[in-house]
């Protein structure tokens, strides 16, 4: 397992590399509330206590923040210097997220091509898990990403 650091242009990634990405974020009131209510929705598993109690045992993060913080903190590694995103699948929420629960991200490198001369497609695996080392999320991320020749 490799550690974050600085050379992220496409040649710096190979099939089976994996990255444990060097940020957590521990969820707040105002990421579920604030953000989610941006977005309009308005479930009441987000928002109303009383009956998540009787649910879940107390009100759920919404799946799109946790995507959200996820995906963001693996860009550092994974993104710096892509050109263009290209494609996210395979997205499947695995564990429920609430508030308090730190996550943490991890990215594996599934394949890449060279795309043209100035540029190459990678694709990732992400994955991020909560303080209890529960998977809470899982897909797949196709970035067009600068080859070491285009720095500028």
């Amino acid at each position: 397992m490799t550690l974050t650091g600085e050379g992220n242009y496409f040649e710096d990634f190979f099939s089976g590399q994996t990255i444990r990405h060097a940020r957590g974020k521990t969820m707040c009131e105002n990421d579920n509330v604030g953000i989610t209510l941006q977005v309009l929705n308005t479930a009441e598993a987000h928002f109303n206590e009383d009956p998540a109690r009787n649910t879940f045992g107390k009100r759920l993060q919404f799946g799109g923040v946790t995507i959200a913080m996820i995906i963001g903190m693996s860009t550092q590694d994974t993104a710096e210097n892509a050109i263009r995103e290209l494609s996210m699948d395979k997205i499947r929420l695995k564990t429920s997220v609430f508030h308090g629960d730190t996550l943490y991200a991890f990215s594996e490198v599934l394949e890449t091509n060279a795309y043209d001369d100035i540029s190459g497609i990678v694709k990732f695996r992400h994955w991020g898990v909560n303080q209890k080392n529960q998977v809470v999320f899982e897909g797949e991320r196709r970035v067009l990403i600068k080859k070491k020749n285009q720095q500028s």
